[in-house]
């Protein structure tokens, strides 16, 4: 099949396509003209790298898993649980640093509320009359 149809079979846009291509990700064959074609085994394959990417992971670290896929064994099965686990652990700090930076955020806009409440009487009195 060319490239349109696996696109469409897919959902996957034709850029994207050639983006995996281009990194390693997916390979077809060449026409005469230079068309690429792809086999029925594409269309499985497509489907697997959009769930690696839809999970965060970047082309080089799919890359890196791909061969348990390929050439499934022992070794390579450790190789893409060791790798899956430390991107795992990689976006926990992420995360974590994200909580603190979102901490420190509601912190100085908490203060710059106090702040502004004070130095403008008409927002005291108006929380005043609220009831607040």
């Amino acid at each position: 099949m060319r490239i349109g149809e696996l696109a469409e079979r897919t959902g996957v846009s034709v850029r994207s396509l050639r983006y995996y291509e281009e990194q390693g990700l997916l390979d077809s064959e060449r026409s005469s003209g230079g068309h690429r074609h792809y086999t029925e085994h594409e269309i499985d394959r497509v489907e697997y790298l959009q769930r690696l990417y839809a999970a965060g992971l970047s082309s080089q670290t799919i890359l890196s898993v791909l061969p348990c896929l390929e050439s499934p064994s022992e070794a390579t099965s450790d190789a893409a649980f060791a790798r899956l686990v430390e991107e795992r652990d990689k976006l926990v700090t992420h995360m974590a640093g994200l909580r603190k930076t979102l901490e420190s955020l509601d912190e100085l806009i908490s203060a710059n509320r106090e702040r502004r409440a004070s130095s403008n009487p008409r927002a005291q009195g108006a929380s005043d009359a609220s009831g607040a």
